[in-house]
C-alpha cells in the first residue's frame, strides 16, 4: 500500500526532535519570571501545545529554541492578562502627571526586586518584566499585552510607581 500522493508529513513532528533540547530552556525562561514551579510547568505545557498548532499552520517557521521562547513569552503574557482580569479589584496605581521625568536609573538588589515584582498586580508584573527583564522596546511590549503604545507607556509609568512604592526603603525587607 503506497501513501496518498497528497499526504505530507506532519510538520509538528519536528518539535519532537527539538523537545528534549528545548524543554529546559523554555521551562527555565518561564520559571525565572513566575517563580512558581507548578505555574511554570503549566505554562511550558501550554507553550508546547501552542507550538504544535503554530507548526502546523501554513508557511510556519521551522521550530527552534528561540522560536519556542517567543511562544512562551506570548503564553506568559496571556497568563498575566488572565490574572489581571481575575484581579480587577486591584485599585489603579496613582498616576504621575505628564512630563514627569523617570529615568529609573536605580541600582536594585536583584532578589529583593524579584520579590517586589511578585507582589505587584499581574498587569504591572507583565509590563515591567517584558520591558526591563526581557528588554523589549515599548512597541513590542504593547503588542505582547494587546495594548496600544500610548496605553503601554502609561501602564509602565503606573507600574514603575507601584514598584517604587512596594520596594522596601533602603533595600531592607
Amino acid at each position: 500500500m503506497s501513501p496518498h500522493p497528497r499526504a505530507r508529513p506532519d510538520p509538528a513532528v519536528a518539535l519532537l526532535d527539538l523537545y528534549d533540547t528545548a524543554l529546559p530552556h523554555v521551562y527555565g525562561y518561564l520559571l525565572a519570571r513566575v517563580r512558581d514551579p507548578a505555574l511554570a510547568e503549566d505554562l511550558t505545557a501550554e507553550t508546547f501545545l501552542a507550538a504544535v498548532a503554530a507548526a502546523r499552520a501554513p508557511a510556519a517557521a521551522p521550530p527552534s529554541v528561540p522560536w519556542l521562547i517567543g511562544v512562551a513569552r506570548h503564553k506568559l503574557a496571556d497568563h498575566w492578562r488572565r490574572a489581571a482580569r481575575d484581579h480587577l479589584r486591584v485599585a489603579a496605581a496613582t498616576r504621575e502627571g505628564p512630563g514627569v521625568e523617570d529615568p529609573w536609573e536605580v541600582c536594585l538588589d536583584a532578589l529583593l526586586a524579584r520579590d517586589t515584582l511578585a507582589r505587584l498586580a499581574p498587569h504591572h508584573q507583565a509590563a515591567l518584566t517584558l520591558r526591563y527583564l526581557d528588554g523589549l522596546p515599548v512597541p513590542e511590549v504593547a503588542a505582547c499585552l494587546g495594548r496600544t503604545v500610548h496605553a503601554t507607556e502609561a501602564l509602565l509609568v503606573r507600574a514603575r510607581a507601584a514598584f517604587r512604592r512596594t520596594y522596601p526603603e533602603g533595600g531592607q525587607p
